[in-house]
């Protein structure tokens, strides 16, 4: 290739953000235009018929299921990828997060020190996952040296990251046969808190809703400093629908989605045969609040609703009267530029889209 045509190459300047959840793929694909992030494309596909499943249920696909998906949703026509950079987000099921406490001594020394102390928190041999980490900054109130008999010894809290090596691996292997050029892959944490919480304050919980977990986090200054998982999801509403109503699995799905709470059908309160399941999650939801609040001495601001789960129709206020405190509905797309006609349908189903929206942000900034 001549000098010339190297000069005058078009720079490519679009990315993909992808998302491979329980039950579906999400796949966002932005542009950069200046200091703007611009939105191109987006789209979803159900997994469920890949694992034999309805449409909205959780499934556990091989590797090769997978792949086949996401080729299959890259080609999609209505959906128009143009670009195969991408990053990838990566299961919080797949991750172990621990804070702990070392002694506040140089980077490099940590940085030999860290790995053995993991082994304390990590419930598999260290050989079988990749370690990161990072300094939690102090506030100025908690800049208050240890005593421990006549030393004060300074210490400093670490955010300790370990991702399980067979997932890097599988993800390494859908990236290969997808013709995908990955620049990164994260735990999907990060990803929500880049597209949702720029410029937020804390302390706050993300309330991520998946179609078989719920997923807490608590965030001050900017990090994580709790997590905790809930094994019920919108998949159990679904059921609940189904149940009730005596109808089939992918009847009650989309009588779910297109309802929300809050109707009748056939003379049945939907709010109150979603509300049975919700209230559930909500009231273990409020315990792990409770005991973050009371540990740390500091009171929850506000709760941030993401996840497909939570797009549904009704259930942001229904969250408010659980909850207590000020609940807000994730849009992700808030910090991209879209077309004026797709604002309303963003906004709808911006939970769903958090994840994905938040890796290709990153990826952005990147090529």
């Amino acid at each position: 290739m001549s000098l010339l045509s190297d000069i005058f190459k078009k720079k490519n300047t679009s990315a993909l953000g992808i998302d491979i959840g329980s039950s579906s793929i999400k796949v966002v694909q932005l542009q950069k235009r200046g200091d703007k992030a611009i939105l191109q494309t987006y789209g979803e596909l159900s997994l469920g018929p890949y694992g034999g499943v309805s449409i909205g249920q959780s499934t556990n696909l091989s590797t090769e299921k997978i792949t086949q998906a996401v080729n299959d949703l890259l080609v999609e026509k209505e959906v128009a990828i143009s670009t195969r950079v991408c990053g990838l987000a990566i299961p919080f099921k797949a991750s172990l997060l621990s804070i702990i406490e070392m002694p506040a001594i140089g980077q490099k020394e940590l940085a030999g020190m860290v790995p053995i102390e993991a082994r304390k928190y990590i419930p598999v041999p260290i050989t079988d996952v990749t370690l990161d980490w990072s300094i939690i900054p102090k506030s100025e109130v908690e800049e208050i040296p240890v005593i421990k008999g006549e030393n004060k010894i300074k210490t400093v809290n670490i955010l300790l990251v370990a991702i399980h090596n067979n997932i890097i691996n599988q993800y390494k292997e859908i990236v290969s046969k997808t013709d995908l050029n990955a620049k990164f892959f994260e735990i999907e944490v990060f990803s929500s808190m880049r597209a949702i919480l720029e410029g937020v304050q804390g302390p706050l919980m993300i309330f991520d809703m998946g179609a078989s977990t719920t997923k807490l986090y608590m965030v001050d200054r900017g990090l994580i400093q709790h997590s905790h998982t809930i094994n019920r999801g919108s998949q159990d509403m679904t059921a609940n629908i189904g149940r009730t109503l005596n109808i089939s699995t992918e009847e009650a799905e989309v009588i779910k989605r297109s309802i929300g709470l809050g109707k009748t059908v056939d003379g049945i309160d939907l709010s109150e045969t979603i509300s049975v399941v919700a209230d559930s999650i909500f009231s273990e939801a409020n315990r792990f609040l409770f005991e973050f609040q009371k540990k740390n001495n500091k009171n929850i601001k506000s709760v941030f609703l993401t996840g497909g789960g939570s797009a549904l129709r009704g259930f942001r206020d229904l969250a408010a009267q659980n909850f207590k405190v000020e609940v807000v509905s994730a849009n992700p797309f808030e910090k991209v530029e879209v077309p004026a006609f797709l604002e309303n349908i963003l906004k709808e189903t911006g939970p769903e889209f958090t994840v994905a929206v938040g890796c290709a942000l990153r990826c952005l900034g990147e090529v």
